[in-house]
């Protein structure tokens, strides 16, 4: 039975093109850029501020602890010297439903919006924001409900009741609309304004901002908090963040029509089988468990963390498989990606750049390193450095293009460096900041050096430098949750000073700290 269904690239593409009615007239001819917002603050010109990062926050209860919850109230003594939140996607487990909005995002983080104190009486399509939440989508934020699954939850009321209590897995009735919810939620859903002269006068007041590429959608804490599109930019503090939509550049090459396409293509087909089948075993395993028992609902979480794990390594299975043609890549985001990068890199008044999305291309933890989809955003965002640095030639006196890359998907907290990877991607500080909720995961026992293969030869491309993800076994397990204070300084060159916040599961109590500093 598939838990989730992952729409076609270009459907997602579409979809959110229309929500956002891209390229309009009217938008057309007030010179607006879509891709752009300002935040207005009053203090977006100041060198030294600070900021948060979260990451695949947005699961449920966990049998009795909210893992979410308490990595909300983590941040709580933060939020007064922090001007704004980024989320590297996954906002709503499992797929991303506008029915779990409320439990999984608004009453976990009612502190960060207007009106949190009566969370119940929030809508999830009406939220503001008094501290800047600046998200980027999931994968799970675009996932359907698949049609099956879909019907035996109306009809079949105690397979719901498995998929929704006993494994705590948030599964309602429908799925993400393909990013609707996510979409209403967070980005200026402009298609919803039909009648006449609402479009044109909505334009006229939130769309003030003039810049170097025309006018810009304006961010006002505790006013108006949108967001203009699934990926976007701006400025603060001399350093431009650039926010991407990896779920539409993440397609693998299709296996080869040969014989060894073929061959690794049966390969794949039987390793999907068995994962379908241990998937349908735990199911059926954690119907007879009683989540009311401390050590059962254990068990029950540990079902949990391992039937989502299945769970996506199907889904990027499918997507080598499916189809021997090619899926269309995002190529308007990654050619915007590369002008925009060129553009900073000529600006004077830049010191640095941030990039953040969802897909890591470099990470060591157990489920991700190797996936499929890794590799495909690797190969991607290589392109796009090549040619900035093609284009930019020496302009950046030997300084990496990007300042630092952040990423959640990999449900952990790592800081890996690149090495000489043979591309522009050379010598960058990544930061996979996805353990802030859902299910932890380990890293991988190969250790913490990723190689290539050139030719006959292993090359060290990317090495970690920090993990912390689930470890221990038994009573001893611990799942240390997370999220990212960053506190950024300097003068012409950034320097960016990491502060993990821990708010740790272990022998059925929380244990918060801090870890040491991580200062790029």
């Amino acid at each position: 039975m598939k838990l989730v269904h992952d729409p076609a690239i270009a459907e997602k593409i579409r979809k959110m093109q229309q929500r956002v009615r891209w390229q309009d007239a009217l938008i057309l001819e007030r010179n607006i850029d879509q891709t752009r917002l300002v935040l207005e603050d009053g203090q977006a010109d100041s060198k030294e501020f600070s900021f948060l990062v979260v990451g695949d926050s947005g699961s449920g209860k966990h049998k009795g602890h909210n893992p979410q919850r308490q990595v909300a109230e983590l941040m709580l003594p933060h939020y007064q010297d922090c001007r704004f939140l980024l989320h590297t996607g996954d906002v709503v487990y499992l797929v991303g439903s506008s029915e779990y909005y409320q439990q999984n995002f608004i009453q976990p983080y009612r502190e960060l919006l207007v009106g949190g104190e009566h969370p119940k009486q929030i809508a999830y399509d009406r939220m503001v924001f008094k501290l800047p939440v600046l998200p980027v989508p999931g994968n799970h934020d675009y996932y359907e409900l698949p049609l099956v699954l879909s019907l035996l939850s109306l009809t079949t009321l105690p397979i719901r009741y498995v998929l929704r209590s006993q494994l705590d897995i948030d599964v309602g009735l429908h799925g993400s609309g393909i990013g609707d919810a996510y979409a209403k939620a967070f980005i200026d859903y402009l298609h919803r304004l039909k009648l006449p002269g609402e479009l044109p006068r909505h334009l006229d007041q939130h769309y003030t901002a003039t810049t170097d590429t025309g006018r810009t959608l304006v961010y006002k804490p505790g006013d108006f908090t949108r967001i203009p599109n699934r990926y976007y930019t701006f400025r603060y503090g001399g350093i431009d963040f650039f926010a991407l939509d990896s779920n539409t550049f993440n397609a693998p090459q299709p296996l080869p029509k040969t014989q060894k396409g073929d061959r690794d293509r049966q390969i794949l087909a039987s390793r999907q089988q068995d994962l379908e089948r241990e998937k349908m075993q735990i199911i059926e395993s954690s119907a007879k468990l009683n989540p009311e028992n401390p050590n059962e609902a254990e068990q029950l979480d540990d079902f949990h963390h391992k039937l989502s794990q299945i769970e996506e390594i199907i889904v990027d299975i499918s997507k080598q498989i499916t189809t021997d043609q090619p899926q269309k890549i995002d190529t308007a985001q990654l050619d915007w990606l590369k002008q925009r990068l060129i553009a900073s890199w000529h600006n004077p008044e830049v010191r640095g750049r941030v990039i953040y999305f969802h897909h890591p291309p470099y990470v060591t933890e157990a489920t991700k390193w190797e996936q499929a989809q890794t590799l495909a955003i690797r190969s991607h965002l290589r392109e796009v450095f090549n040619a900035v640095a093609a284009a930019i030639g020496k302009l950046n006196q030997g300084r990496p293009l990007v300042d630092l890359v952040l990423n959640g998907h990999a449900h952990c907290l790592e800081y890996l460096q690149t090495l000489d990877t043979g591309h522009a991607d050379s010598n960058i500080n990544w930061l996979v900041c996805g353990g802030s909720g859902y299910s932890l995961r380990r890293q991988r026992t190969e250790g913490a050096d990723l190689t290539e293969t050139w030719g006959n030869t292993e090359r060290l491309i990317a090495r970690s430098h920090f993990f912390l993800g689930r470890n221990g076994q038994g009573f001893e397990k611990r799942r240390p949750y997370s999220c990212v204070r960053i506190d950024v300084t300097g003068e012409d060159k950034p320097q960016f000073k990491i502060r993990p916040l821990v708010a740790e599961w272990y022998q059925r109590q929380w244990h918060n700290y801090e870890l040491p500093n991580i200062m790029i």
